[in-house]
């Protein structure tokens, strides 16, 4: 069978992936710890940390994408991570499915420059530590020859994927929303690449077309003209016409929140990545696929008209 089985069914990127394998008349398997009916689609229940569950869901697979978000807690990533990426992977070698496994930036540290697909894993949090270990882990199994995979990276992320899991979503346009003024993380100064979701999920399904893409690490795309803080505000606020203030949240106050509100205190850490340039290269994926990544001004206005409609 040529089935393409989402592992993490009902999260911001597999929401986008989901119509874009569905508009290609491919056959779909979502796996999520509890079946969602979805139509059109197998829906299967399974958890990713029990390997025979993880071995069924992705029996029949050609290819496996690995988009599960746990809860923003270092004590469940650190348990759970190293046992969800050791049993995929087996299910993997046992099936002989290919697997994508979509992966953020914290391995890499705070990065003087563009960050590449290049750039050494050097972490300087204790979450980075615990994706660097997983991405070694992969790269090492592909390395040696015992299954088909690849990382597929993205920058912090936005677009019409809900508020809970993109800051910039969170921050501004859901406080604009709420009448509320817009807030930012750190310095709202600063250049940050920020990947709009639904170019990452069209993106996914490009590479998994194309063999000769296995094997390697893909920066997904993203606009290459980075946005600070205050312009993202702004041109959240002009679509929405709302005022354009911006409160900055500074370490001290995710300090004194966090003792209130567990994802809080777990953001602390990688505020790091917003006191300084946070610059994601996607050259190497534009050229390889002709890709044109959405520009900031088009991805803002789409989340906007998505946002006001809900």
């Amino acid at each position: 069978m040529n089935i393409h089985t989402i592992f993490g069914a009902g999260g911001a990127v597999a929401d986008q992936l989901l119509p874009v394998l569905l508009n290609k008349q491919e056959k779909v398997r979502v796996v999520s710890r509890t079946a969602k009916t979805v139509p059109g689609v197998e829906s299967v229940a399974a958890d990713a940390t029990n390997y025979e569950q993880t071995l069924q869901a992705i029996k029949g697979s050609s290819v496996v994408y690995l988009l599960i978000g746990l809860p923003y807690d270092l004590r469940i990533w650190r348990a759970q991570w190293p046992v969800i990426m050791t049993n995929v992977i087996n299910a993997c070698k046992e099936t002989g499915a290919r697997l994508l496994f979509f992966d953020n930036v914290y391995m890499y540290g705070k990065v003087n420059g563009w960050m590449t697909e290049e750039t050494p894993f050097n972490p300087c949090s204790k979450k980075g530590k615990v994706r660097a270990a997983i991405a070694k882990q992969l790269l090492q199994e592909t390395k040696a020859g015992n299954l088909q995979a690849l990382i597929a990276r993205c920058a912090d992320f936005y677009g019409p994927i809900g508020f809970k899991t993109s800051v910039p979503n969170l921050l501004v346009v859901q406080n604009l929303l709420k009448g509320k003024k817009a807030q930012w993380l750190a310095s709202a100064d600063q250049p940050h690449s920020i990947t709009y979701v639904p170019d990452a999920a069209k993106a996914l399904y490009l590479l998994a077309n194309r063999p000769e893409a296995f094997g390697q690490t893909w920066h997904l795309p993203t606009a290459s003209e980075p946005i600070t803080g205050r312009q993202f505000v702004q041109q959240t606020a002009a679509a929405m016409h709302k005022p354009d203030g911006i409160s900055v949240i500074s370490n001290w106050m995710l300090s004194l929140a966090g003792l209130f509100d567990r994802t809080l205190k777990e953001l602390k850490e990688m505020n790091y990545q917003n006191e300084s340039p946070y610059l994601f290269n996607s050259d190497k994926f534009n050229k390889a696929f002709g890709f044109t990544p959405t520009s900031y001004s088009d991805g803002i206005k789409e989340t906007v008209n998505w946002a006001t409609k809900q």
